[in-house]
């Protein structure tokens, strides 16, 4: 389980669900703090910097969607996961809770044994490429073995070497950093590419496809999240 040193944050407008999240994850072991409205969330976690926020969508004032938009946009908490709460199960729904860069989507009412299993898989999902001691992240996949060297700019698959363009390789790297996090289309145009995030183009899926190509057997890490982006998965099915 990757280490995080700050608290989960809790952030509902309802006294009860809130005091109940608190309970249970503190019965669990976890460090937990509670904010009722998305303005205190905002400055709460620049004062803690949470290891996990848990936020709900319908917030008064703030709304959860912007305050997770706003996380998300500052490079300082861009990295900190965020689970949404949302009584809205709806398709729609989701894709706009993982357009604005939310890590997972519970749907009200749920189980405190789903939402601290959710916290759980989270928490454990793999730190940056640049965490590893040589620089070098291995993936083992039902098919072939994938391995990115980040300082070398080098990939492999089965020990061969895949020849990439410096885009491709830059896309890799992204989502295999956020392993296991769905990026969305407008997350991938920003941090490859330096484009607006809602701008209509077919970039990322042109580039999608022939890095897929290219990777042959190990393509099976990459996974289209319907409606959404993409995600990278550290061990695919």
């Amino acid at each position: 389980m990757v280490e995080r040193p700050g608290p989960i944050l809790v952030v509902d407008d309802e006294d009860d669900i809130r005091n109940l999240l608190l309970l249970h994850l503190q019965r669990e072991g976890y460090a937990a703090v509670a904010a009722a409205n998305g303005i205190d969330a905002l400055e709460m976690v620049q004062r803690l910097t949470p290891s996990l926020v848990i936020l709900d969508l319908m917030l008064p004032g703030v709304t959860g969607t912007e305050v997770c938009r706003r996380l998300k946009a500052d490079p300082n908490t861009r990295e900190v996961p965020v689970i949404m709460l949302s009584a809205r199960g709806e398709e729609i729904d989701r894709v706009v809770g993982f357009e604005v860069g939310a890590d997972d989507y519970v749907t009200k009412p749920f189980s405190a044994r789903e939402l601290l299993l959710r916290v759980r898989a989270v928490l454990r999902r793999a730190p940056a490429l640049d965490d590893a001691p040589d620089g070098i992240r291995t993936f083992t996949g039902p098919s072939a073995v994938l391995r990115i060297d980040e300082a070398g700019h080098h990939v492999y698959v089965r020990d061969e070497e895949v020849p990439l363009t410096a885009t491709e390789f830059k896309l890799l790297i992204t989502l295999a950093s956020r392993a296991d996090r769905v990026q969305t289309r407008g997350q991938l145009l920003e941090q490859v590419w330096g484009m607006p995030p809602d701008l209509n183009t077919r970039t990322v899926d042109t580039h999608m496809k022939r890095l897929r190509e290219k990777l042959l057997d190990a393509s099976a890490h990459i996974e289209t999240v319907r409606g959404v982006g993409y995600r990278f998965r550290r061990e695919p099915e």
